[in-house]
């Protein structure tokens, strides 16, 4: 199937900011190969219409009326009929309070406002690809986080349960490497690098690569570096 013949990106967009809908939306259907099927000024209208129409990506904001970003992302991520739901959370900030919530309720990833377009297209198809998406900023900030709380070993009980390549793929990827650099890493195929990915998602119950991350540093798998002085 070439990229032509491959269907569209569905987007829901979830924002309370008119004005940022409609600039998000005009981007979007400018692009070839996505489709905005929706637009919610709230979490709760956001989730009636993803509950809807399953779109692949949900651009949802942090802070909305009715029912917040947070909210709608764990709605989201607790229903199996929406498994193939992408969350993308959309803050101004960074990183603020909310992140760490996100992640574990379920969100893929995190974009600024304020982010380039060609930026926001790219992690549109991330996302839809089901891989986690944290830019560098919010990665640094958010192992900066990690360095100043101890280990929490009942985060992810299922980590004693990974083999020892699963525990090795795992922490690689909470480093940031992609299914690519951790092959070459490990001197295996990328194929067999996924396959561990996904072995060890499905053992933790990790809805996707994101939780995946967070699982790793909270069980105390991936030790952060203290950041130098």
């Amino acid at each position: 199937m070439t990229d032509e013949d491959a269907p569209a990106i569905r987007v829901l967009i979830v924002d309370d900011q008119a004005l940022m809908r409609a600039g998000f939306r005009a981007l979007l259907e400018a692009e070839d190969g996505i489709e905005v099927i929706g637009e919610a000024a709230d979490g709760r209208h956001g989730l009636e219409l993803a509950r809807l129409h399953t779109p692949d990506v949900a651009l949802v904001d942090v802070q909305m009326p009715v029912m917040g970003g947070i909210e709608a992302t764990h709605e989201i991520a607790a229903d199996p009929l929406l498994a193939g739901v992408h969350v993308v959370i959309l803050t101004n900030y960074g990183l603020d309070e909310y992140v760490f919530d996100a992640l574990r309720a379920g969100a893929a990833g995190f974009l600024l406002k304020d982010t380039e377009p060609a930026e926001l297209l790219r992690a549109i198809r991330v996302a839809a690809g089901g891989d986690a998406l944290l830019s560098p900023a919010v990665t640094r900030r958010l192992i900066g986080e990690f360095v100043a709380r101890p280990p929490d070993r009942s985060t992810a009980p299922g980590f004693e349960t990974l083999t020892r390549r699963e525990r090795e793929v795992s922490a690689l990827a909470a480093r940031g490497l992609t299914n690519e650099e951790i092959a070459a890493h490990m001197v295996i195929s990328p194929f067999t690098a996924k396959t561990h990915i996904s072995r060890a998602m499905t053992k933790l119950g990790a809805r996707d690569r994101a939780q995946l991350v967070v699982f790793a540093y909270e069980s105390g798998l991936v030790a952060p570096r203290e950041p130098r002085s």
